[in-house]
């Protein structure tokens, strides 16, 4: 046990343990972040068996974090305990039996609107073709109308975009290869036009615009240029909103199979919430128009 109270002195240590784990780079990185938290509590309350369950239950108290926050904390803490049972530092795994929070498998943060995107998309098309303007473009083209994820639009690379077949092999999450993503007419113009203008032809498609002209860029520097632009237009929403936008639209008109395909969603049962979401929305005007005549 003393072992783990060495490793909690300074998050470093720490975070050799997660450098072991069979993971993205992503999710080490999020694991390094959050533990924190949980050496912070333990160098704190000391270390004993009972002390997962006690982080548990000051995670409870602690009214600044939703549920869902919460449960990021706890995995870590989880992942990093049994990583030093696993190593032997930790004779037996303190976690056992101890559950998560429960929460709602429906969507807490609501996604971007028809009219957001469309006020987004004016607003973008009369911006001056600048390196900001034409890349902040191309980007919104692959966050809304191809529903990619944030860190899969970090990971393309120049070669990724093939023009005459307008696909993007794009490397998705979960998995080890990359997938065809065909793409929309409007997607291929601004990234055309992005291109053009950046004048690249190898490597990471989406680079610095600073100092570091090489570097490629990472979610912060896209959910920093949505941001703002979101800011600008009123729009009280995060970046994630262009995925939720482009699943709810693709619901509208397609069987949730084939949305399944298009999105690169791994859980149809998440889709089905996003389905039951849609149906509900449709159907609320029939139940307002049936509840009419009772109205004073």
């Amino acid at each position: 046990m003393r072992n783990l109270l060495a490793i909690s002195e300074t998050r470093a240590r720490a975070e050799t343990i997660f450098d072991g784990l069979d993971v993205s780079e992503t999710t080490r990185k999020d694991y390094s972040a959050r533990v924190g938290l949980f050496l912070s509590y333990v160098q704190a309350n000391g270390f004993n068996q009972q002390s997962y369950f006690s982080f548990k239950r000051h995670l409870q108290t602690q009214t600044r974090y939703t549920v869902s926050t919460k449960n990021k904390y706890l995995a870590t803490a989880r992942v990093f305990l049994k990583e030093l049972n696993r190593r032997g530092i930790l004779p037996i795994d303190i976690t056992h039996n101890v559950k998560q929070f429960r929460q709602s498998k429906r969507h807490k943060k609501e996604g971007l609107t028809d009219r957001e995107v469309q006020l987004i998309s004016v607003k973008l098309k009369f911006l001056a073709p600048t390196l900001r303007n034409t890349r902040l473009r191309a980007l919104f083209a692959l966050l809304a109308f191809q529903g990619l994820r944030q860190i899969e639009v970090v990971r393309l690379d120049v070669t990724d975009i093939d023009f005459n077949r307008k696909i993007a092999y794009v490397h998705g999450k979960g998995t080890d290869d990359k997938e065809p993503v065909y793409l929309a007419p409007a997607t291929v113009k601004a990234l055309k036009e992005y291109l053009r203008v950046h004048k690249l032809k190898r490597g990471a498609l989406f680079r610095s615009l600073g100092n570091r002209k090489s570097e490629r860029i990472s979610t912060m520097t896209i959910k920093r240029d949505m941001g703002d632009l979101f800011y600008e237009l009123g729009i009280e929403k995060t970046v994630h909103g262009f995925r939720h936008f482009y699943v709810t639209e693709l619901l509208k008109s397609m069987d949730v199979r084939d949305v399944r395909k298009f999105s690169r969603h791994r859980s149809l049962e998440m889709l089905m919430v996003y389905d039951d979401e849609v149906n509900v929305e449709r159907k609320a005007h029939h139940v307002f128009k049936a509840m009419e005549r009772f109205a004073y």
